[in-house]
């Protein structure tokens, strides 16, 4: 179902009067039809999160060529875009950056804090948007863009959706309400409860039940939106996301030892993760002067995390951070003789606490810094502008340009090397520019697209001043003197659709200079692990070939499928002497491919659909790769193939079915670089029901 909203034409969608169209990130951030976008775009709609059953967010990109979503946890969700992670991929929600300066350069879980059944829909742009979007977008960059109150009429109007979604194997319950109120025309609010219940993952025919993987979330929303006239909207909105014990599995000595993997030696392991986001929201449209539309943005945003930690040992420590995030940005678009103007600002501060504190054991609470540095801020401010304008009939070009601010000022950070405390106070700024191209092969069935875009990502916080454990037996240490990284990304691909087929493919080769990246010292820490640093030592490239198609053949039955083939290597320090190697990227993804076939009945009451899924040995391994036993095993993870069917069912107007059968062989497999295996053979069950 995926495939056919990604590949399969789609008629263009006009907002109402009082439908100012949803504020999407599209690579030009303005609406437009993605098929005329001059990028790897992909859309995630909310029919197909209730379809899939989608456990996390991270979880429904999984099926995107490019795309390699790997879990350290069950609570974990990160994704690989084009050969990047963590702090180098960029996650909005409804436009705000999701990121903030204590991000991890690896996989991590943050995604994992926007809750799937709040979402409308999730918008990805493939690739370096450093233009439009500021620090951090290099892989590529997805907005979340969350439900709005439904249901307007003449007349005051309530109504409500309740949706529930049940796993055998996976083991989980997750159940959702909303209810919407609308007063007439002019606006409404809507509120969301979500409940989720994670038990154990049952592994495949041979792992069995995986124990310590389960933990409970609840996450509720509020969103209020009133139109002052049919060209203005005005929204505020309210989330909160609420994840409780979450176990790091992979580390602890509930590990598993499938394919020669080493259990990790903690007793425990557990993470509390909590985010807050309350925003105010301005768009308007139809207006004289500078602009002719305008949409403003004012935020604030809190993250906070809390690890407890039993070591082997017995001594038990917590340490965690709170970070509040004030956001603001303002977009202006301008329509003249000589294009579509977009321009704009933005301005992020983090203000970060972090604690270490020590309940058992000989050490008593670390004063200075818990994992990254205390008492500590961060600030970015980006300005930008781009040209969308015609060169042809059939040729039409956008340039951009951005310039970019970032500062750090961390009052209390711990030296490694004399144990006292020290400051950071820094700053870096950077011009990058962007020059895309779309030329209409054939008017309406073919567009060839492509260009150049640059990227860049300033150290931050992370990256600066982390005192934590890092991968398996290591432990990393501040690096106060960092450089920003920067890339070049070469994209040429083409988009095609016509009655019977759909199809895109795209060629990508993004060049790295000065990436930053972990390396050994030589030292061991008093715990026994290694001890890593950091500095801007990476350069080399990451390209790759991604494919999609899909070919309807009859009225009732269509075929479709994806394909991705990716390489990379960059230069970096494998051991701690002062050699340079090129390696492969950590976590690179293997080639991977998926082939599907879809039935509709007449009526579209009733589908059924049946996936392979097939991914190549992931053996081209990093030394830290090949070092990160506790999750990848000796040689590399191994290869998988399964298959899923799945069906959907309207049993009546308002109210919906959805089964699946996963893993239909019961195979034991995991994602690479994942922390646990993906479930065994498994039922899924989901219930929507509108009131």
């Amino acid at each position: 179902m995926l495939f056919l909203a990604l590949l399969l034409p789609q008629p263009p969608q006009e907002p109402l009067a009082t439908d100012l169209g949803t504020t999407v990130v599209t690579p030009t951030l303005s609406p437009g039809d993605e098929f005329d976008a001059p990028y790897a775009t992909s859309v995630v709609d909310q029919a197909e999160f209730d379809a899939k059953g989608y456990r996390t967010l991270p979880q429904a990109l999984r099926n995107i060529p490019g795309i390699l979503v790997q879990e350290t946890a069950l609570g974990h969700g990160s994704p690989y875009i084009r050969g990047f992670t963590g702090f180098r991929t960029l996650a909005l929600v409804d436009g705000i950056r999701l990121n903030n300066s204590v991000f991890r350069s690896g996989p991590n879980q943050y995604w994992n804090t926007i809750d799937p059944f709040s979402i409308d829909s999730l918008e990805v742009v493939k690739g370096p948007s450093s233009v439009l979007y500021g620090s951090d977008a290099i892989g590529g960059t997805v907005n979340a863009l969350t439900r709005s109150p439904w249901g307007h009429s003449d007349e005051p109007t309530v109504a409500g959706e309740l949706r529930y979604r049940w796993a055998d194997a996976a083991n989980f319950d997750q159940a959702r309400i909303d209810i919407s109120a609308t007063y007439g025309m002019d606006g409404g609010v809507l509120i969301g409860l979500t409940s989720k219940s994670f038990g154990d993952v049952h592994g495949g025919s041979e792992v069995g039940t995986q124990p310590g993987t389960g933990y409970d979330e609840f996450d509720g929303d509020l969103k209020l939106e009133h139109f002052p006239d049919p060209n203005t909207r005005i929204t505020l909105a309210h989330q909160v996301v609420d994840q409780t014990d979450v176990p790091r599995t992979h580390k602890t000595t509930d590990g598993i030892n499938w394919e020669g993997l080493s259990p990790g030696s903690d007793l425990k392991r557990d993470l509390d993760q909590r985010r807050e986001l309350t925003y105010f929201q301005a768009h308007m449209r139809g207006l004289d002067g500078i602009a002719d539309e305008i949409r403003t943005s004012l935020s604030w945003q809190t993250q906070a995390e809390e690890r407890d930690r039993i070591k082997s040992n017995g001594s038990r420590d917590f340490q965690g951070f709170d970070v509040g995030t004030l956001g603001l940005f303002a977009h202006f678009h301008k329509g003249t003789d000589a294009g579509r103007w977009t321009w704009g600002a933005e301005y992020y501060r983090d203000n970060v606490d972090s604690y270490l504190t020590k309940v058992s054991g000989n050490s008593a609470a670390d004063d200075i810094q818990g994992p990254v540095a205390d008492d500590a801020t961060y600030d970015t401010l980006g300005v930008f502008v781009q040209d969308e304008f015609p060169l042809s009939e059939r040729l039409d070009a956008i340039l951009g340009a951005r310039w970019n601010l970032a500062a750090a000022d961390a009052k209390s950070v711990r030296d490694p090397a004399t144990n006292t405390r020290i400051s950071i106070d820094d700053s870096w700024n950077a011009v990058v520019g962007s020059a895309r191209f779309l030329y209409e092969i054939t008017p309406e069935t073919t567009n060839l697209f492509g260009g150049v875009s640059q990227g860049f990502r300033a150290p931050n916080l992370s990256d600066l001043s982390r005192f934590d454990s890092a991968r398996s037996n290591e432990f990393e240490i501040p690096a106060p003197d960092l450089d920003p990284e920067y890339y070049t990304n070469f994209e040429l691909g083409v988009k095609k659709r016509s009655d019977l087929w759909s199809t895109q493919v795209v060629l990508f080769h993004t060049l790295i200079r000065d990436k930053i990246l972990r390396f050994p010292t030589g030292n061991t820490n008093s715990s026994g692990e290694l001890e890593i640093t950091k500095d801007n030592v990476g350069n080399g490239s990451v390209e790759g070939l991604e494919l999609g198609l899909a070919y309807r053949v009859t009225d009732q039955w269509t075929a479709f499928g994806n394909a991705t083939y990716m390489h990379g290597k960059q230069s970096t320090y494998p051991t701690s002497d002062p050699v340079v190697e090129d390696e492969y990227l950590d976590r690179l993804m293997p080639f991977t491919a998926q082939a599907g076939l879809r039935w509709e009945d007449p009526s579209n009451a009733l589908w059924l659909e049946g996936l392979i899924t097939h991914a190549g040995r992931a053996d081209r391994l990093s030394t830290r790769d090949a070092n990160d036993t506790t999750r990848i095993p000796g040689g590399g993870t191994p290869a998988f193939t399964t298959l899923d069917l799945r069906l959907g069912w309207e049993v009546q107007s308002n109210a919906t079915l959805h089964v699946g059968l996963e893993n239909l062989t019961d195979e034991d497999y995991r994602i690479h670089g994942s922390g646990l295996n993906r479930p065994g053979r498994n039922l899924t069950v989901g219930f929507g029901w509108s009131f």
